[in-house]
């Protein structure tokens, strides 16, 4: 079982305040099924700062089997690319990996590997959206990226995309990441407005060529780029923003910023 390591500080601990909490995440906006949804980009910080832009994203979220979720690990303990097939634990209950699915992938990069799971919270924090809104009638693949680059990003969506054909289930790929970190308000929105729309796009080469160029310090690189490969091999022609905010927009400090971008891709 591999337990809830960031319950209580990235979200609440205890299942009633978290329903609650996941409940204010959703105020004000409506729930649009788009059975047309590949793949995602959802923000991972306290749920405080970025959980009104992750529910304009979960808001629009089809039920699916398979739920891929590809994470950063901010720790770099692990294999670089883990995949973990412990049952994860939250306080809504637990959610099973699809074994299945795992055992599918070809493994030319992908480890199953728990260590790399064990402290990381850009995938824990997702499943809470999930449970909520589809009663923990779906199971998941974690998948902990520890690297940039743009070779492994293209295999890692590959694998994905021919293991997603082959098995015949619904399936939708949430990359897991934050924007622009510490800067102010103003440039971290050029930045990352910059970066979004190679991502609208689906344009990974457009993509890495403006992280870099503008020194974009999004945590998540390499998940969002295999997420856009997978998805652009599944058929994905676009990506649209759902909703931008930073942390200034919560707590009123625009001096530094966290960037936070909600996409889906169709």
């Amino acid at each position: 079982m591999r337990r809830a390591a960031v319950a209580g500080a990235f979200y609440e601990g205890d299942k009633d305040r978290l329903e609650e909490q996941l409940r204010d995440c959703f105020s004000g906006i409506s729930r649009e099924e788009n059975e047309n949804i590949i793949g995602a980009v959802v923000p991972h910080a306290g749920y405080l700062y970025s959980g009104g832009v992750a529910a304009s994203v979960y808001a629009k979220l089809p039920p699916a089997d398979i739920f891929v979720i590809l994470g950063v690990n901010h720790h770099g303990i692990g294999s670089p690319i883990a995949v973990s097939k412990d049952t994860w634990g939250t306080p809504l209950g637990e959610v099973e990996v699809d074994d299945a699915f795992v055992d599918a992938l070809p493994k030319r990069i992908i480890d199953v590997d728990e260590t790399a799971h064990r402290y990381e919270h850009s995938i824990e924090v997702q499943l809470p959206f999930l449970q909520f809104l589809f009663d923990i009638k779906f199971r998941f693949v974690p998948i902990c990226i520890g690297l940039i680059d743009k070779d492994s990003a293209r295999e890692i969506g590959e694998d994905l995309a021919d293991t997603i054909a082959k098995i015949g289930k619904k399936v939708v790929v949430i990359a897991s990441s934050d924007f622009t970190h510490y800067e102010p308000d103003r440039i971290a929105r050029e930045k990352d407005e910059y970066v979004i729309e190679a991502i609208k796009e689906l344009d990974v080469a457009k993509f890495y060529k403006r992280v870099y160029e503008r020194n974009v310090t999004a945590c998540g690189v390499d998940p969002i780029a295999a997420m856009m490969y997978a998805a652009k091999k599944l058929g994905a022609k676009e990506g649209r923003v759902t909703k931008y905010a930073t942390s200034g927009d919560v707590i009123g400090d625009q001096s530094s910023v966290v960037g936070y971008g909600g996409i889906i891709v169709v």
